[in-house]
């Protein structure tokens, strides 16, 4: 091995090993539950690349991409990713689904939005805790932002941003929509418009869905997600 690709590789396993040590002292610091993983923060153990083959390696650079200088991630990132690739045939359908949608025709802050609402309606705090920032740097207004975290009313929210979390919480909380609020959510967005919100609520209920059987914890915590009545 020449020295110049033994001083990448070993520069390279220092930073995975030095990771690893602050995933176990973050885990320790929270006091994990026994079954929880201390690098997944989750019951799943992280699966490692090079342990992979076949397809499922093809699936897991798919859904896992590349690190900012261009090297194989060995580990996926915490969170839906980690958790779907258990099941290559969910984890890249998922991911192809989550891609397009971050880019919806109802635009960025819309996205946002709508990953609150579904965060929300699950008590999931790892969604919560990596899209509330994401909604504020897409300038969703803070108390859009409030009413859904507090489930507060809607008195004083932008009037697009309310018009959504009112379909939101009727899709998940009520499991209707009424005509009207159906005939105002197209004349706002569009028949496109009001399927891509809703496939946005719906891709992020299912990753929430799979995070809560999991019980996907968070390491640093950013945004608390406080319990609320219903």
């Amino acid at each position: 091995m020449q020295r110049r690709d033994f001083v990448t590789t070993l520069a390279t396993r220092m930073r995975t090993a030095l990771g690893m040590v602050a995933f176990l002292a973050a885990a320790q610091a929270q006091t994990l539950p026994a079954d929880i993983d201390p690098q997944s923060y989750s019951r799943l153990p992280l699966i490692q690349r090079d342990k992979l083959s076949g397809e499922a390696l093809r699936v897991y650079d798919a859904v896992v991409g590349k690190d900012a200088n261009g090297k194989d991630r060995p580990t996926p990132p915490l969170g839906p990713a980690a958790t779907s690739l258990v099941s290559p045939g969910v984890a890249l359908p998922m991911n192809q689904l989550n891609q397009y949608l971050r880019n919806p025709v109802v635009g960025t802050a819309m996205y946002q939005l709508c990953t609150l609402i579904a965060a929300r309606e699950f008590d999931e705090p790892y969604e919560w805790n990596s899209h509330e920032g994401g909604a504020r740097r897409a300038n969703v207004d803070q108390k859009s932002i409030d009413a859904i975290k507090f489930n507060r009313p809607l008195d004083g929210v932008p009037e697009k941003d309310a018009l959504v979390i009112r379909f939101g919480r009727a899709i998940f909380q009520d499991r209707k929509v009424p005509s009207e609020l159906y005939a105002k959510v197209v004349e706002a967005f569009g028949q496109q418009g009001m399927f891509e919100l809703t496939a946005i609520m719906g891709d992020y209920a299912m990753a929430a869905i799979m995070l809560r059987a999991v019980d996907q914890h968070v390491p640093n915590v950013t945004s608390e997600l406080p319990a609320i009545k219903r």
